[in-house]
């Protein structure tokens, strides 16, 4: 019996821990466009769910007019993260560098961000939430990291200080302990 009820269990206890699972079903509109355009720049960011399911986010970056970076975010209703340590993020990236970033308010005006690095194959990436460092238009703030007590916001940001095209393919973003 006890075994039957875990069984039964398992797939709610599981979801808990899953922020976003990308599949053809999802609304590319839940996921929003910020490029350097804001402040003059002209750089391309673009977010579809391709042929398989996964989240797409991809285009160029340009420093042209003082810009350089394009992101792609989702809001969410205040969560309570506290149980959690980490984010495991599912991707393909293209060999590029990109921040993570993520709001526990989302009317706070800086954002707590970690850089990660990309293979070009498909691969988990493991953040530290203690390690995200809180960040306002490139500048880190002398305050303490992430406290790792509510979510209300997921970005993910390429700003490389270069001109160049990009694509990162996410799969799945979910919370471990």
């Amino acid at each position: 019996m006890k075994f039957l009820i875990i069984l039964v269990l398992t797939p709610f206890i599981m979801n808990d821990f899953l922020l976003f699972d990308f599949n053809e079903k999802t609304n590319p509109r839940e996921w929003r466009i910020i490029d350097d355009v804001v402040m003059g720049g002209i750089s391309d960011g673009k977010f579809k769910i391709d042929e398989n399911g996964n989240g797409m986010f991809f285009g160029r970056v340009s420093t042209e007019n003082y810009g350089g970076f394009s992101s792609v975010r989702y809001q969410m209703n205040k969560k309570d993260i506290s149980n959690f340590s980490k984010v495991n993020i599912r991707l393909k990236g293209d060999g590029k560098n990109y921040q993570f970033r993520i709001k526990d308010d989302i009317n706070s005006y800086y954002s707590y961000i970690t850089t990660f690095e990309t293979t070009g194959e498909w691969e988990t990436v493991t953040l530290n939430l203690k390690d995200l460092y809180p960040s306002f238009r490139g500048q880190t703030l002398n305050l303490p990291n992430f406290d790792g007590k509510f979510l209300e916001e997921i970005v993910f940001l390429i700003g490389n200080k270069k001109d160049e095209s990009f694509e990162l393919k996410l799969d799945k973003i979910e919370l471990v302990k």
